[in-house]
């Protein structure tokens, strides 16, 4: 990984704007395809489905459990090294090795070798966004960072929306397996240029801060985090937001093909522009917002993700009730927009809680939470629903698996915002000082 960073100090002001857009360009490139390769699947579920003849709840489990499981257990350790040396040259690697497991599922005969194939995704994927949150961290100064967040959070939505387009395309015209192909191969290049063009920032720069910490270990960090009643309430507002996402994500194509009778291409071409619009608009104004509203007091910001989760909730309900497909995907773009508004706060903040040297692991701990509760468990809750409400619905059975889903989550996640916002401004005094 190369040398422990810190060991030459630099002057905090060596990192030029210009250094700073590059980066954060980068490294959204880098998520889009983080989120190509994961959700590369949800759009290949039908043909898989046909081929492997498997229930819903095992097309859940592929899609969630079995890559979740390994990538938020794996998200912490892995940090720990984002703490102690090069963040770059992690994202690099990792970027290589879950590019190359994408490509290798092309190759699975069964849906076993799939989910091992899948598995391998989610250990590369492991090593991405806690040290590329870290080093934004140190790219972007505390009033800007919320916004560098939301912008690296378009990575999600830029990779949704050509996972969708891309994937169903091929997936018609060509073949499931050849989806993976054409996804997991380009991100080896990537992988180079992040390598050899990304200059790893002096940790402390954007906030004038000398690194003078030691690394931290896995349970200081928590034992530290497990203190601040603010990211509780983050990390398990994330988690039922997430929770939610995750199921639309995995299912709603499916839902669009059975419920609708849209075709793989064109379900594939509505959703991805719908979330790759809409989806962007929420993750960077949701940032951008966030800024704003927290100029005085970041409580502020946390509410106003409570009422961003509460108008995206009243919303989603009449998504999945309505006959008609034309409003239906038109009443989809407000709670697409409005239910991604959480992340990019909730990043930023758990950033600005913890220490130059507790970053990548706070990260990871929050993602580990927020991975293994909404995506370990959203898509699989929603699949095995699904197969229980069969007898009663039939191939109606993916609404009402949907529409129980989000009657819950939205609501609970809102509540813990709220909570964490009584929170969060106390919370952020004591940061610098328990470090």
């Amino acid at each position: 990984m190369g040398e422990p960073q810190g060991s030459t100090q630099q002057s905090p002001g060596m990192i030029s704007r210009a250094s700073a857009n590059y980066a954060l360009f980068i490294l959204t490139i880098v998520y889009t395809f983080n989120f190509i390769d994961r959700q590369i699947l949800a759009i290949l579920l039908p043909p898989i489905k046909a081929e492997f003849n498997v229930d819903d709840w095992v097309l859940g489990m592929l899609h969630g459990t079995s890559f979740a499981l390994f990538y938020a257990t794996l998200g912490i350790p892995i940090a720990l090294l984002g703490d102690r040396f090069s963040r770059r040259n992690l994202v690099a690697a990792a970027l290589a090795i879950w590019s190359g497991m994408t490509a290798l599922s092309g190759m699975a005969a069964n849906v076993v070798q799939l989910a091992l194939a899948r598995i391998g995704v989610g250990i590369g994927e492991a090593g991405c966004s806690p040290p590329a949150h870290s080093m934004l961290s140190d790219y972007f100064p505390p009033q800007q960072r919320s916004t560098a967040m939301g912008i690296y959070s378009l990575g999600i939505s830029f990779g949704i929306m050509l996972a969708y387009v891309g994937g169903g395309w091929v997936a018609e015209n060509i073949g499931w397996r050849q989806a993976f192909f054409i996804v997991g191969i380009p991100g080896l290049v990537l992988a180079l240029i992040v390598r050899f063009t990304v200059r790893e920032p002096v940790r402390g720069s954007s906030e004038n801060r000398v690194d003078r910490e030691s690394p931290s270990e896995i349970w200081q960090v928590g034992r530290f985090l497990l203190r601040r009643r603010s990211f509780l309430h983050l990390a398990m507002g994330s988690a039922m937001a997430s929770f939610g996402g995750y199921s639309v994500a995995s299912f709603f194509p499916s839902f669009l093909n059975r419920t609708h009778g849209l075709g793989l291409a064109d379900a594939g071409l509505y959703l991805g522009l719908i979330i790759g619009i809409a989806g962007g608009i929420g993750y960077a104004g949701g940032g951008y917002v966030a800024d704003k509203l927290g100029t005085t007091a970041r409580r502020r910001a946390l509410n106003g993700v409570a009422i961003a989760l509460l108008i995206g909730w009243v919303f989603s309900i009449p998504v999945v009730l309505v006959s008609s497909l034309v409003l239906c995907l038109a009443l989809f773009v407000v709670p697409t927009v409005f239910s991604n508004f959480y992340l990019a706060t909730t990043i930023a903040q758990t950033q600005s809680l913890v220490g130059l040297r507790m970053r990548a692991v706070a990260s990871a701990y929050l993602f580990f939470i927020l991975n293994a509760i909404g995506l370990g468990l959203g898509p699989l809750t929603t699949g095995l629903l699904s197969d229980l409400l069969v007898p009663h619905f039939g191939e109606e059975s993916l609404r009402y698996s949907l529409l129980l889903v989000g009657i819950v989550v939205s609501p609970w996640a809102a509540m813990h915002y709220y909570l964490a916002g009584r929170h969060i401004d106390a919370d952020l005094q004591r940061a610098t000082q328990d470090s």
